[in-house]
């Protein structure tokens, strides 16, 4: 849940009329971090999000809206063999 700009602001002038310098650096430093940290960390998911991917990814299958095994390993392949082909050309230059 996001707060208002209004609370926030009423947050950093408390903030401000209470730590020094190096308090304010220091806290703003460890806010920092942990944004970073909860940005990329992933959220799990519910049963229900799992249950309805499930539902989602069943329903391709019986439409016909996927790719059998033997075409994505093909296509695989061949993407190796071309960057194997270009690795090679490149070091012969």
């Amino acid at each position: 849940m996001d707060m208002s700009t209004a609370t926030l602001t009423s947050l950093l002038d408390y903030l401000y009329g209470t730590l020094t310098p190096s308090n304010m650096r220091w806290v703003g430093e460890h806010l920092i971090n942990r944004a970073i940290q909860e940005e990329h960390t992933p959220k799990p998911y519910t049963m229900e999000e799992i249950n309805t991917m499930l539902d989602l990814a069943e329903a391709d299958i019986a439409a016909g809206r996927t790719t059998p095994h033997e075409e994505s390993m093909r296509k695989w392949q061949e993407k190796i063999a071309n960057k194997e082909k270009n690795l090679e050309l490149a070091e012969a230059v």
